[in-house]
This record gives C-alpha cells, sequence and structure tokens, in this order.
C-alpha cells in the first residue's frame, strides 16, 4: 500500500517510525509546511517525494490513503479532502476543533463509504486494552476514572521543543483522549457534562486549566484535571477505580493499586499504541471493514465536547 503522511513535526514522526515496524507499507509523498525541515525529514526515513501541497500528494499514481498530523486546525478540512480524493483516511486527534466540523467529517465517510479513523491512541494502548478486555469478559467494573493530562506548555512548543505554527487546546484536543476513552471503557453513554476553566493566557488566548466532570449510563463517573502550567511530573496518567482491583495506566505501561507493574505484553502484537493504530488502520483498509476508532465510533466525544465548550462560552 502506498500512502501520504502530511505533517512532517514531532508527532508524523511516531507514525513513520510506526510504519517502520508494519511492513508492506510505503510512504511516497510527505506533506509539511516548511519545505526544507520536510526534506530532512524525508531524507531519513527514505521518502521520495515532498510537497507543501496535500493535494498534489494525493494526486500521486497508486496512493491508497493518507494519514494526517497536521495542526488541528486543518483535520476536518483536511479529512474531507482526501476522501473526496478517494483516499482512505487517518486524522489524528483530535478530529476538529468544534461539533459542526466532526459532523461533516462523518457525512462525508458515509456518502463515501471509505475508511476514516481518528487517532484516539488511547483505545490501542496496551494497558487500556488490558482493561477493556477484562470489562468485556464481565471481570471488571468501572467505578470511577481519575485522570490527570499534565504539560509545562507556556509557551507554544510541540513535542521536540520546536516552536508550534498552531496553538494546541486542553479541551479539544486532551480532553478528547478522556472524553472518548471513558464511553469506550465503560461501554456506556455519557449523561452527564460538566467544565470550568482557569484564567486564559495572554497570547496564546486559551485557557491554561480545566477541569472536566462526566457521567455514563453505566453509573461510573470520571474527573479531569488538565493543565499546560504544571511543571513536572509531565504526561497523562489513568486511575482506574474498579469493582475487582485498582490500576493506574502510564501510556502503554500498566500498573496496580500498590504500583506493581502489570505484564500486558501479551494483549496485543506490539507494546507501542501508535504502531497498534496504524495496524488498524491499514487491518481496516485490506479487510473491507470499519476500524476501531472510526469517525463514526468516535463522534460522541465530539458531541460531548462541543456541549463542554458551549458551557465554558457561557461562564466567560
Amino acid at each position: 500500500m502506498k500512502i501520504v503522511l502530511a505533517g512532517a513535526g514531532a508527532f508524523g514522526q511516531k507514525h513513520l517510525d510506526a510504519i517502520r515496524q508494519i511492513g508492506g507499507i510505503e510512504v511516497v509523498s510527505l506533506v509539511g509546511r516548511e519545505l526544507e525541515k520536510t526534506r530532512s525529514v524525508a531524507q531519513k526515513y527514505g521518502i521520495p517525494h515532498v510537497t507543501n501541497d496535500l493535494a498534489e500528494a494525493l494526486a500521486r499514481p497508486d496512493v491508497g490513503a493518507a494519514i494526517l498530523c497536521t495542526p488541528t486546525q486543518m483535520h476536518s478540512t483536511q479529512a474531507i479532502q482526501c476522501m473526496r480524493a478517494g483516499k482512505h483516511v487517518q486524522v489524528e486527534i483530535p478530529l476538529a476543533d468544534s461539533w459542526a466540523d466532526a459532523e461533516a467529517v462523518a457525512r462525508v465517510q458515509k456518502s463515501t463509504g471509505l475508511v476514516c479513523m481518528v487517532g484516539h491512541t488511547r483505545r490501542f494502548n496496551p494497558s487500556h486494552q488490558w482493561i477493556h478486555q477484562r470489562v468485556r469478559r464481565g471481570e471488571l467494573e468501572i467505578q470511577q476514572m481519575d485522570v490527570q493530562t499534565y504539560f509545562f506548555r507556556r509557551s507554544n512548543l510541540n513535542a521536540l521543543g520546536e516552536a508550534r505554527s498552531w496553538t494546541d487546546h486542553l479541551l479539544w484536543h486532551h480532553a478528547a483522549h478522556t472524553v472518548d476513552l471513558f464511553r469506550h471503557q465503560t461501554g456506556g453513554e455519557i449523561t452527564v457534562c460538566n467544565a470550568i476553566e482557569g484564567p486564559h493566557h495572554p497570547q496564546l488566548e486559551i485557557a491554561m486549566d480545566m477541569s472536566v466532570q462526566l457521567g455514563a449510563s453505566t453509573g461510573a463517573i470520571c474527573t479531569l484535571s488538565l493543565s499546560f502550567n504544571n511543571d513536572g511530573p509531565l504526561g497523562t496518567f489513568f486511575r482506574y477505580i474498579c469493582d475487582n482491583g485498582t490500576y493506574i495506566a502510564r501510556y502503554d505501561d500498566l500498573y496496580d493499586g500498590k504500583d506493581e507493574k502489570i505484564d500486558v505484553s501479551g494483549v496485543a502484537v506490539s507494546m507501542n499504541g501508535i504502531e497498534l493504530q496504524d495496524r488498524e488502520f491499514f487491518a481496516a483498509i485490506h479487510e473491507g471493514r470499519e476500524p476501531n476508532s472510526s469517525v463514526q465510533q468516535v463522534l460522541p466525544c465530539y458531541r460531548t465536547l462541543g456541549d463542554l465548550d458551549r458551557q465554558l462560552a457561557a461562564r466567560r
């Protein structure tokens, strides 16, 4: 399969590393805003074509799919562009930064029938898969999820410490991981959602601290704390309080309530959530099926984010 990857930054390179482990996939074009930096990344990964025009990349012969690791504000428009060009698409989280744009992508997916998958990586991390499998087997029932998403991002830098051309967002990006995962793991619909936010950054013009509460139809609750002001430790940490044990997920790794590591190596073929996410995208295309984390599956998450966004706007 020949694919296009758009976005040569920190997360785009994570996908390129993952694709190297999968085999049978050839990235034939790399799309980036700054051509010199994009050429440098393309040379590192042996990608023959570089452009700053997604349409040019999609028009290349034999291209069947695209992965979008571009700025959030471009995701919905570019996902629609890919599908209208007849290409399957995986768009990194978040699908959109508004409910209306998320709905628009879902409508195009339905009309084209193409695979459109969203990069909700937490569904694929072995740690969360271990919990998910036990819940589905009836061995665990989630009572509460307590989640901390903490970064120190008072200037506009990416994961490589490089300047960004766009602004990240606690609600539409980082909360999206937890809102979708809460629904996915409990197997229920979100029936209650509340949010409050701290002061907005004077230059970035976004909230730097936020708190979200969720309730599911199963009776489970979720408390999510997010911050761009936190000076360590950094990352996202999920505490599952269940009827039969407490578990703490730190990306791909899982620990019990006594902080003893749980072996999750047998959950999937890799311990890398990004690789597992990409494997699912390519497998869904080959098998002609809906992928886990399809746009239709994650759409309720964006409805909830839209509700939370309206709450926050009404309080400003």
